[in-house]
């Protein structure tokens, strides 16, 4: 039996119809909630620094087209500045979506690389997930709490190419229904500092004043695997915290679990049977 299409399946104007009743719903929603979201930014670096990262801009994605690759250099430029600075105190929540805004023409957005039903696609603003996963990653090594975090689950789009953060711990964000949330559940104040260079989006996580524990983010039983003639990546990713005074670890926990279907060229892996 053929499956029934979704309302917003139908054709591009009810995938519109639909898209606008989620971004109106998620308005009303955190008009109606209690969450403090944070808004306010310094200029001034707070004196020290939980955890720094860099990602690169221009990245070798398969056969994607090097103008989406310029154009996401464009709009990640164009967002960064609306993130940098901000302060996430206590008891706030940030909000990615509450910053940077819609993502559209008018603002200066060109059309960059996007995931639209688990394939690579473009639209105006792509490039915004590669912002948050620089956040994510930032985040992870922080005591700070996630409390909304999507993710292209299930598929491996694109081959390794300079890899240096485990596969499995990107972000999948939609204006402004898909958002990336952190609140502060800690005693002390946060703040991001993001900027564009050439080369790279690079990320600082700063605090007030010295955290007790530091985060190590690693990867066990990594592999790829042939079940019924279909490739898929699996990995285990887990997070050991450590007292920064005593040096002892005060816990592992498991984070994601990743059996995704790779979706490239597989000829060169080494695949368990």
């Amino acid at each position: 039996m053929k499956k029934r299409k979704l309302f917003c399946e139908i054709s591009p104007f009810t995938y519109k119809i639909s898209t606008q009743k989620e971004i109106l719903k998620r308005k009303i929603n955190d008009t109606i909630s209690n969450t403090e979201f944070s808004y306010e930014k310094s200029t001034i670096p707070l004196p020290v620094k939980v955890y720094k990262h860099k990602s690169l801009i221009r990245r070798q994605l398969g056969n994607v087209d090097n103008e989406l690759q310029e154009n996401k250099a464009v709009n990640l430029s164009i967002a960064a500045p609306k993130v940098n600075g901000i302060l996430i105190k206590p008891g706030e929540t940030f909000s990615f979506w509450k910053l940077v805004g819609s993502v559209n023409e008018k603002k200066g957005y060109k059309t960059g690389i996007t995931i639209k039903s688990g394939s690579p696609s473009s639209d105006i603003g792509g490039g915004m997930c590669q912002f948050t996963n620089l956040i994510h990653w930032l985040i992870l090594h922080s005591p700070l709490t996630i409390v909304e975090h999507h993710h292209h689950d299930g598929i491996d789009l694109f081959p390794d190419f300079g890899r240096v953060v485990p596969f499995g711990t990107g972000t999948s964000i939609l204006y402004n229904y898909k958002d990336y949330r952190v609140k502060n559940n800690t005693p002390y104040t946060f703040q991001l500092l993001i900027h564009c260079d050439e080369k790279y989006l690079v990320g600082s996580l700063m605090a007030n004043q010295n955290i007790p524990n530091s985060y190590h983010i690693y990867v066990e039983n990594e592999y790829f695997s042939r079940e019924n003639g279909i490739v898929y990546r699996n990995n285990k990713i887990f997070r050991k915290v450590i007292n920064v005074i005593t040096g002892n670890e005060v816990k592992s926990e498991l984070i994601k679990v990743n059996h995704a279907k790779v979706m490239y060229d597989t000829s060169n892996l080494i695949v368990k049977e």
